[in-house]
């Protein structure tokens, strides 16, 4: 496979997912893991349990696409139908893998809903390498015929997600020859479309290594891919690449090969030993739940108040309810006092705060998307005003009101201008 460019097409089986009761996460999954050894993704396709459709998906998938990537339709059930008809479309016979029959008594032994169409499980095409699953009981597969390389992953998205890391990703990088690797700077306070705009000249150019910005939600990220013999040779190749690209987008970069900005705030936060704490109204303690959702969060966050109500807002923090009433719940001197209080309240190093309209609906003064953002600190409160768009939902207006606190803190532990 080495020496050029392949095609990928990740066929997702699965009637449930056509009926929206299930997100396609796998196809979104591998696709990211995907990008960072540089292979293209072209297609994606979605196709419920049906035989006669299947086989359709196989044979346009083969027609276009150098790899082809299955989930789902790996079980026991008689609507299961993945591995056979991907055996039948390369002319391949099933046939019984003994250590994967074995694993699976070990597996399912002392289940009290123990049937023998389990052990089809391990029936698999002949001649495929084995992919073993360490979350569940489907194996997964891969093989190479007519020109293609197929592989097949379970889909619940635990399963998926661990054996295309742990057993995929190797095998296709293996089979592409070199080594692949790639690097990416996390970016918050511009979007993809100006990052683009940044370097569209140096991308255009680019082969080897190659640069390109990806949106995520509610930042983005610039992702550096180089190729060559050794993993090292490709780090080597990389470095002047990112180094550069670092410089350019400055004080936007809150991260490298991280995968969230609080992620980024709790490393600041190791480093200089520093403790916080959240008082929250629309966010409804998604603040405090981002961090703690981090191991180890426990020796950096000290608590939070969720302060959804005036009430609670006077009761809990202890503003002035005529400071409320003048100037309103959603306003700067509300969530300037929020910040400074809970920090005094929880002997923190930064209080943070957050106060706004998520909707639907709005208060008769401020459109539905403003929201201040605050953070206190034993030299400062800096409040930040907010307005994230009447057509954003909820979640988005939420997601990036919290984002906006994490890039204060960010900013204010390495010494950058809190805010504009």
């Amino acid at each position: 496979m080495s020496g050029k460019s392949f095609d990928t097409e990740i066929l997702s089986v699965g009637t449930e997912l056509l009926l929206g009761h299930v997100t396609n996460t796998d196809a979104r999954d591998i696709s990211e893991m995907l990008s960072k050894i540089g292979i293209n993704v072209r297609y994606h396709t979605v196709v419920g349990d049906n035989p006669e459709r299947l086989r359709a998906c196989v044979e346009i998938a083969k027609s276009r696409a150098d790899i082809i990537i299955t989930t789902g339709g790996l079980g026991p059930t008689c609507d299961d139908l993945t591995k056979q008809i991907l055996a039948e479309a390369f002319d391949l016979p099933l046939v019984e893998n003994k250590a994967e029959r074995e694993g699976l008594y070990d597996y399912i032994k002392y289940s009290r809903s123990f049937t023998p169409n389990n052990y089809a499980q391990a029936m698999l095409p002949e001649g495929c390498t084995v992919f073993h699953n360490t979350c569940g009981t489907a194996p997964g597969c891969a093989f190479e015929k007519d020109g293609k390389t197929v592989i097949m992953i379970p889909g619940p998205p635990k399963e998926c997600r661990a054996m295309f890391a742990q057993s995929a990703l190797p095998y296709l990088q293996k089979l592409s020859g070199g080594q692949i690797v790639s690097h990416s700077l996390r970016i918050f306070g511009i979007g993809e479309s100006a990052v683009d705009q940044m370097f569209r000249d140096e991308m255009d150019r680019m082969r080897n290594p190659s640069m390109a910005p990806y949106a995520k939600e509610c930042d983005c990220l610039l992702q550096v891919t180089a190729k060559a013999d050794t993993a090292a040779e490709a780090e080597e190749m990389i470095r002047p690449v990112m180094e550069k690209a670092a410089a350019r987008l400055g004080e936007y970069v809150y991260g490298v090969d991280v995968e969230c900005i609080e992620e980024a705030v709790f490393a600041l936060m190791e480093q200089n030993g520093m403790t916080f704490a959240a008082a929250e109204s629309c966010t409804g303690g998604d603040v405090a739940r981002r961090f703690t959702d981090i191991p180890g969060a426990s020796a950096h966050f000290l608590g939070g108040a969720v302060t959804y109500t005036n009430e609670m807002k006077a009761k809990l923090l202890g503003i002035d309810p005529a400071l409320i009433e003048e100037k309103g719940a959603v306003s700067y001197e509300v969530a300037y006092e929020m910040a400074a209080r809970i920090r005094e309240i929880a002997g923190a190093d930064i209080g943070v705060g957050v106060t706004g309209l998520a909707g639907p609906d709005g208060d008769g003064v401020h459109e539905v998307g403003t929201v201040f953002v605050s953070m206190a600190a034993k030299d400062g409160v800096w409040v930040r005003e907010l307005h994230l768009g009447a057509q954003r939902t909820r979640s988005f207006i939420r997601r990036m009101a919290g984002n906006h606190v994490y890039d204060m803190m960010r900013r204010y532990m390495t010494g950058l201008k809190v805010t504009a």
